[in-house]
């Protein structure tokens, strides 16, 4: 069962609320997010044929405000908020994601085939002290699971 769409602002950017419903905080996407048909679209997990797809989950417990950039094979990709989900269609072979926290980049290396699906994770924890973020190891049912529950906020096609 999907989840049901949640709520875009009129710019077409999604905001991820966290705190009471008189008190929310809220962090918001840079540009707007794909329409609701391309979400579901996304949410199917299908491979693509001669390009490989790689969802970048960011939905863990102790992640609540922060928006952390982004990218694969050094091109600048998207500004992610908690709870959020990015589909890439890549050419097969070696890449890396890269994220970029308080001037430390976290890099995670990987290799896709043609027709590959692959969930990868940005594990956030804030607190009280401090943030943190790194690539978190998933297993894929967890992923996918984390995944459709999460909001797509972007979608590209590197594999051109």
């Amino acid at each position: 069962m999907t989840p049901p769409a949640r709520r875009v602002e009129t710019d077409g950017t999604y905001c991820y609320r966290i705190g009471k419903s008189y008190r929310q905080k809220l962090t918001c996407t840079a540009v707007p997010v794909p329409p609701d048909a391309v979400e579901a679209s996304a949410k199917r997990f299908e491979p693509s044929p001669g390009a490989a797809m790689l969802y970048i989950v960011r939905r863990r417990w102790g992640d609540t405000a922060n928006r952390v950039p982004v990218s694969i094979d050094d091109r600048p990709l998207v500004v992610t908020i908690p709870d959020s989900l990015v589909r890439v269609r890549l050419k097969p072979g070696n890449h890396q994601a890269a994220l970029d926290w308080e001037g430390k980049r976290q890099v995670k290396s990987f290799t896709v085939a043609a027709g590959e699906v692959l969930f990868v994770e940005v594990d956030g924890s804030v607190w009280a002290w401090g943030a943190n973020y790194g690539w978190a190891e998933p297993d894929a049912a967890g992923a996918r699971k984390r995944a459709s529950k999460s909001k797509l906020i972007a979608d590209f096609d590197l594999g051109s």
